[in-house]
């Protein structure tokens, strides 16, 4: 293909490929690959400068065009394709992307970057490290690539937390020995293990797990601080403010914060927590594989979870659950009739029997409620609800 000259003829390009047999894809990207040591064909994790996400799609039918004109069969029919870039895909792009290919980098749009760069990297480089890959349908991913590219629509914000279908992902991402941000092949290891210690060149390895830290792929936000770089994994989700401290705070993938939040505890995977809460040293919000029968966890703005709490229940805004106590969907809970009109006044939908006495509910009765604090009576140990009366604030100057 001759170059494009013009934003005008890039856009009638456009078109004409669209009006062909052409299906939108939902995310797309260029990803350079780690391999196995061992098992070149074996593919530990997928590296992607950008990511695409129900986005760009000026972009995405350029990319596929491409494909079609470098002599690859592209597959509309399924939920993915993941194709190896060739030299003839890089030309192709190049040239259509050319009336662009003279901004300044910070002012070319992303995927022309990338193409640019692949340009000149071409000669030095083994282009089978390079995949472009397409989803078009949130369907279990089959690859790791596309489990990577939903990785980053999940970290980088561009996918809302819970959103996507990861169903099957710890089967398709290998087991891997990560040291910094290299994946290493276990088998590999193993094989080699008398050489490299007796050379001094065992490496050091951080961890072994199928997902690598959420800061090996991610730039966050220029305020939010993370001081330890293994209690975030990738597939993560962070909004700008949100402080994750060293000690017992994780952040699981598919997780996160949509706020600025402190996190001095554990967020399981599928749990949400919303702006200007506290998850305190040690407490524990519960995923759905630890006890809260599949159901997923939210819980509300300017809530604070006390230290080595936990809850396996959704709490609402302005909640607050006192250190030491688990609140969990079969806990029985008791309301003191005054409690109970205070907190209904906050919860109009809260319905219950007017009585003198102490109500007891479970806690799923209570989910999702605004305003409860939890405390747990010192002298009998039963766990109250009581219409919260403390604001929570996180310090503006730290978040």
């Amino acid at each position: 293909m001759k170059k494009i000259k013009t934003a005008k003829k890039f856009k009638k390009l456009v078109s004409a490929i669209e009006a062909k047999n052409y299906r939108k894809p939902l995310g797309f990207g260029i990803a350079r690959v780690d391999r196995g040591q061992l098992n070149h064909n074996l593919v530990l994790q997928a590296n992607y400068p950008v990511i695409n996400w129900d986005e760009n799609f000026g972009s995405a039918s350029i990319f596929l065009e491409a494909l079609v004109q470098s002599g690859v069969k592209v597959d509309f029919s399924g939920s993915e394709f993941v194709c190896e870039v060739n030299k003839s895909f890089i030309k192709y792009a190049y040239n259509a992307f050319r009336p662009f290919l003279d901004e300044a980098v910070g002012e070319a749009h992303k995927n022309v970057q990338v193409i640019n760069v692949l340009k000149w990297i071409k000669k030095e480089v083994d282009l089978g490290d390079y995949r472009v890959v397409f989803i078009f349908e949130d369907e279990a991913p089959k690859s790791v690539e596309s489990v990577y590219l939903k990785l980053y629509a999940l970290s980088s914000g561009k996918a809302k937390l819970r959103s996507l279908n990861l169903n099957g992902a710890f089967g398709v991402l290998p087991n891997v020995a990560w040291s910094g941000r290299e994946p290493i092949e276990l088998d590999w290891l193993r094989e080699n293990e008398v050489e490299l210690k007796l050379l001094g060149e065992y490496p050091t390895i951080d961890s072994v797990d199928k997902f690598p830290r959420f800061l090996s792929h991610i730039i966050p936000a220029d305020n939010t601080r993370i001081l330890d770089s293994s209690k975030v994994r990738m597939g993560a989700q962070l909004s700008a403010g949100t402080t994750v401290m060293p000690g017992a705070s994780y952040v699981n993938f598919n997780a996160g914060t949509t706020g600025a939040v402190m996190v001095e505890g554990r967020i399981s995977s599928s749990a949400i927590v919303a702006k200007g809460s506290d998850v305190g040293g040690g407490a524990s919000i519960l995923g759905v594989l630890s006890g809260t029968n599949g159901n997923p966890v939210g819980i509300g703005e300017n809530t604070l979870l006390g230290a080595n709490s936990v809850t396996g229940i959704p709490l609402g805004d302005g909640c607050i659950v006192d250190a030491g106590i688990a609140i969990l969907e079969g806990t029985k809970i008791g309301i003191a009739p005054n409690q109970l009109e205070k907190i209904r006044e906050v919860n109009p939908d809260f319905i219950h029997e007017k009585s003198e006495d102490i109500q007891f509910f479970k806690g799923l009765q209570l989910a999702g409620m605004n305003g409860i604090h939890f405390r747990q009576n010192s002298t009998n140990g039963m766990v109250m609800a009581l219409r919260s009366q403390r604001e929570v604030v996180l310090n503006s100057e730290l978040h």
